[in-house]
């Protein structure tokens, strides 16, 4: 069983009192992955929100029939670090309710946690102050993935227009 401790370096759980953790913590699954594993697919109905709590994950877009998907087509990187544990999968929460990227284990090994969304929204009915914790810290790292998506987009378009001279 995944611990307590492992529950509160979760960035939508942060904060959140033992009692609540604990009530989450009864829904948690925790899965070990071999670098180059895939986790999720693009495309795959969004069932779960999960969890970075070892190793390293990248995300990336799916090439054409045929092509394997590389390093080249990662766009995002999500790290556990000692303090917080990154989340994936938050399309579970957003319409049409799909995968935007596929999600592979890029370190030797990692370990995520993924709990389905229909428990974590059937906690949160039960209790509306976790579902309202869960939901606003959710929307901070929303936000926050949307600046890094800016930030690499006028990093990319600055270097376009440097090397158009």
């Amino acid at each position: 069983m995944v611990g307590l401790s492992v529950l509160e370096k979760v960035e939508v759980f942060k904060g959140l009192s033992d009692e609540r953790l604990a009530t989450i913590q009864k829904y948690v699954e925790e899965i070990d992955y071999q670098k180059g594993d895939k986790l999720f697919t693009e495309g795959d109905d969004a069932l779960h929100l999960w969890v970075v709590i070892d190793g390293e994950v990248d995300l990336r877009f799916e090439l054409p029939v045929g092509r394997p998907t590389t390093k080249k087509n990662t766009v995002g990187a999500r790290k556990s670090r000692k303090t917080v544990s990154r989340v994936l999968g938050w399309s579970c929460f957003v319409k049409p309710y799909k995968m935007r990227l596929s999600a592979y284990c890029a370190s030797r090994r990692c370990t995520v946690i993924r709990i389905k969304k229909q428990d974590l929204l059937s906690i949160c009915e039960q209790d509306s102050r976790l579902g309202f914790l869960v939901m606003r810290l959710m929307v901070e790292v929303v936000g926050y993935r949307f600046q890094q998506f800016q930030d690499i987009v006028a990093r990319t378009m600055g270097e376009d227009i440097l090397s158009g001279w």
